[in-house]
């Protein structure tokens, strides 16, 4: 069963710590995708497999969030600097983008999250 709250927990940690990774480039947003995981599946506990599953949940709801996010904030700005079009097509782009990263950051937080789980 899904642990919700560890999700929640997960997906907090890793805003954190992708806002971090703005801010410090070392950690990189892998790390934030290892991060969030790794917090989900210690959270949730209960081995390998619960770790790897709260953590992929993390970390897919937190892709999913960015490539809302990025989605709406190229069609905003191409929308400003190339009319209707240029914001459809800086929009299709930014999100197409964006959910190739949620996918990369998706593998990485259940990666954390079966670490997290066998640690717990």
């Amino acid at each position: 069963m899904t642990n919700w709250n560890a999700v929640a927990i997960g997906f907090l940690a890793g805003i954190v710590a992708g806002i971090v990774a703005f801010v410090v480039p070392v950690i990189g947003h892998i790390g934030a995708g290892l991060i969030a995981g790794f917090v989900a599946g210690f959270v949730a506990g209960n081995g390998i497999t619960s770790g790897a599953w709260h953590g992929l949940l993390a970390g897919s709801l937190g892709g999913l969030v960015l490539a809302f996010f990025f989605g709406i904030l190229g069609l905003i700005l191409g929308g400003v600097s190339a009319g209707p079009v240029g914001g459809v097509i800086g929009g299709g782009g930014a999100f197409v983008l964006a959910v190739a990263i949620a996918f990369v950051f998706a593998i990485d937080s259940a990666i954390g999250g079966a670490v997290g789980g066998l640690l717990s």
